[in-house]
């Protein structure tokens, strides 16, 4: 029998996969780390898989690299099946958390090893100048004679990164490559990282447990969740149309509620949330399931002293207000329905004066605000 991915790629001659994912799962004795997993990874696009500890991204990746061979199914790469290929003879390379560079070795010998393996072997001279080529694509050019114990932390990514891609590898993997650096580093090594991506034109595929980092720097996002694909888009995709609750929750900061529908009509419905107030939500997938969950995001909902025209109003307190510079994030216990959240822009708070812990408020819903989401499996 044809996967979905198998037709979906039959269906669509122009799209070309470095690297697929099709029917496969992955046990470790009566533990299902993968299960099922249908995916195609487009050639020269930044992917991630996201998602909390033991979710099986890690696995996924370790199943390209060659490093675990699936229980089911088929991990193919450039059109070939990589049942019977070690993972030295992939052609991938990868960097892992804690880099693995040798000690031992100069920045170019530790740049230099993959090639040195190589059969037939390289003239030295090939070697010398892809690795002050790649030096000077990381920003390490003045390096080569550095002992890696010298270098900071920053600096020894870029080596384990030049390593990894002086072999011009279809794809590169990375195993939360950033984990051990320091915010300000972490966030300056991302855009580092991305613009690498983009001027090699690699396919990169990332493992990260960070959502800001998945949602920064990838072209497309796989969410992960008990061994599952829970969804695949952009980062904007998922931030706004996310499929289930899980994704909804684990994507962003997400306000979570319950409502009864009354009625639908053009991919919108009309509900009724826990504290009896009515409001006009887009549906993700149109069904006829009565209760429902919604979505609405921070940043959607607004405060005011008083209900405003057009806008469907919940009671609500203060509970904790923190000023976070752009905006500021208010926690709110709204009656009938729980704590929310809403982030208020600095300029909109200027304009209102701002609220205390303690006021009550009304938290102000637009109509269309917010998102049904669909039944979980």
């Amino acid at each position: 029998m044809q996967s979905s991915l198998e037709a979906d790629a039959t269906k669509d001659s122009n799209q070309e996969y470095v690297a697929e994912f099709i029917g496969v799962s992955k046990r470790f004795g009566d533990i299902l780390a993968a299960n099922q997993l249908n995916l195609g990874i487009q050639r020269g696009e930044f992917l991630s898989f996201l998602g909390p500890s033991g979710c099986g991204k890690t696995t996924a990746l370790r199943m390209l690299a060659g490093f675990e061979p699936p229980s089911e199914g088929v991990v193919r790469i450039n059109h070939t099946d990589m049942s019977a290929v070690p993972s030295y003879q992939r052609p991938v390379n990868m960097v892992f958390q804690q880099y693995a560079l040798f000690p031992h070795m100069t920045v170019g010998q530790n740049v230099g090893y993959g090639l040195r393996q190589l059969r037939p072997r390289l003239p030295k001279s090939e070697i010398m100048a892809r690795v002050k080529k790649v030096l000077a694509t990381v920003r390490l050019g003045d390096f080569a004679d550095r002992r890696t114990w010298e270098l900071s932390g920053g600096q020894q990514q870029r080596v384990a990164l030049a390593r990894a891609i002086v072999n011009e590898p279809k794809l590169l993997l990375l195993d939360e490559p950033m984990a051990a650096l320091d915010a300000k580093l972490r966030a300056e090594m991302q855009r580092e990282l991305l613009d690498l991506q983009r001027s090699l034109g690699i396919t990169f595929v990332l493992v990260t447990h960070d959502q800001e980092e998945a949602l920064s720097m990838s072209d497309r996002i796989c969410i992960m969740g008990g061994g599952r694909i829970a969804q695949v888009g952009t980062p904007q995709e998922l931030y706004d149309r996310p499929v289930n609750r899980y994704v909804a929750d684990f994507v962003g900061k997400a306000n979570i509620l319950s409502g009864e529908v009354v009625s639908r009509q053009d991919g919108q419905a009309k509900l009724v949330l826990g504290c009896g107030t009515e409001v006009i939500v887009p549906e993700s997938s149109p069904d006829d399931r009565r209760r429902v969950d919604v979505v609405v995001r921070p940043e959607a909902l607004s405060l005011s002293s008083t209900p405003q025209n057009g806008n469907a109003a919940l009671r609500a307190r203060v509970t904790h207000c923190t000023f976070l510079g752009d905006h500021t994030e208010y926690l709110l216990q709204a009656e009938g329905i729980g704590p929310l959240q809403i982030n208020l822009p600095r300029q909109a708070e200027r304009a209102s004066g701002g609220y205390g812990v303690g006021d009550e408020v009304h938290i102000l819903w637009a109509a269309g605000t917010g998102l049904i989401l669909a039944a979980e499996d």
